[in-house]
């Protein structure tokens, strides 16, 4: 059985991923990397790893070293990835795939002429309300797809430095991902409007005035979708959502994080009456883990502590779950596209179109709504 010798890069969040790759059959080597060197000895005394490197450099270097996982900063993302590519490595990294069409650009140019895998771990592409929604999808459930909402409301006070006035759409993919791959089709256009006013202190990093962003997203093949993304003074409870809705059935996820989505029925008017009514219907998830390996279906299960603002909160629990149940589905997609020798679901490409509507939404925030064009490299 072929194996992959991993390097985490970023133990905070990055933590719940390590024992994902100890526990895969196809993981050789797993390393671990963090500036702070006590989250790392921890992390590496409950997995029994005992090696360990003074510097990403030294993780470059490395020839036994086959592939990389981020789990850094997003101001970081550009400039690792390539430097990762650069160095013959694969390479996947947590979102967004960047900030600036600069540096996304610079991602795909440094995977091409390397060869290498690049897999951005869209967390909401593996969760248990999208597969349900893709199978529907899958059996033509919807009839013909209307139209696509998608939504992240969190408050990011008192995060790390970086975090602080950040445009809310730049890191806009969990809203952005999930309605454009049950689009079918590609993003072509933004518009972007910013709604509010936020704290000035704010302002320092990013000059961005916005707690709350609004993108229209026209797709190629005609659809429209509607995201909205807020990340400051604004009172939400936290919550990741998307929306598709059918000429036959909808879907939607949710009020609340935690609740269960419900599905739409279109049902046609009687002869003589106005009008068709529906039906709703709550769904009741199936946990998604028969097609991971037997080792790391656990990581799967419904449940757990997950917290988001304090991760290693969970390093006494079981690691793994959290994100829908997505965590084992990411490491296992980008372990097995390196095996298989073929592209990771979420690619360059597709990372590089989720994350520029972002950017760009914000650009067009920033300018009045103006429509832009998303760049295809």
């Amino acid at each position: 059985m072929k194996k992959i010798n991993v390097a985490l890069v970023g133990l905070a969040f990055g933590g719940y991923f390590s024992e994902i790759y100890k526990n895969h059959p196809n993981v050789g080597r797993l390393v671990l990397f963090d500036v702070d060197k006590d989250r790392e000895k921890h992390l590496a005394d409950r997995l029994g790893i005992t090696e360990s490197y003074d510097s990403l450099e030294d993780i470059y270097k490395d020839p036994d070293i086959d592939a990389i996982h981020f789990v850094t900063p997003l101001t970081m993302h550009e400039e690792q990835c390539v430097a990762a590519l650069e160095a013959g490595k694969h390479v996947a990294c947590t979102v967004p795939m960047g900030i600036s069409v600069d540096g996304i650009k610079a991602i795909i140019e440094a995977k091409r002429k390397s060869g290498k895998n690049y897999m951005m771990m869209e967390t909401t592409l593996y969760t248990y309300p999208f597969f349900y929604a893709k199978q529907m999808k899958e059996k033509g459930e919807f009839g013909r797809i209307q139209f696509l909402r998608g939504c992240h409301y969190q408050d990011m006070l008192n995060w790390p430095d970086y975090w602080i006035g950040l445009p809310p759409m730049y890191y806009g993919t969990h809203a952005i991902a999930p309605i454009t791959v049950l689009s079918g089709s590609r993003i072509k256009r933004v518009r972007g409007l910013g709604s509010g006013t936020m704290n000035p202190d704010y302002y320092s990093h990013y000059g961005n005035k916005y707690p709350v962003e609004t993108a229209l997203l026209e797709y190629e093949n005609g659809l429209v979708a509607e995201v909205t993304r807020s990340l400051f003074e604004t009172a939400r409870e936290y919550k990741e959502g998307f929306s598709v809705y059918g000429s036959d059935k909808s879907f939607e996820w949710g009020f609340a994080d935690n609740d269960p989505p419900i599905v739409t029925t279109a049902i046609a008017p009687k002869p003589g009456n106005r009008g068709g009514t529906c039906s709703e219907e709550t769904i009741d998830l199936p946990l998604y883990a028969d097609n991971l390996p037997e080792s790391i279906q656990q990581y799967a299960i419904r449940g757990g502590d997950f917290d988001p603002l304090n991760p290693q909160k969970s390093w006494d629990a079981r690691l793994g779950v959290g994100h829908h149940g997505s965590h084992p589905h990411l490491c296992d997609e980008f372990i097995r596209s390196i095996i298989e020798e073929r592209k990771p679901e979420v690619d360059e490409m597709l990372g590089a179109n989720i994350t520029l509507a972002g950017v760009l939404a914000h650009e067009s925030a920033m300018n009045g709504g103006i429509p832009i064009d998303v760049p295809e490299f």
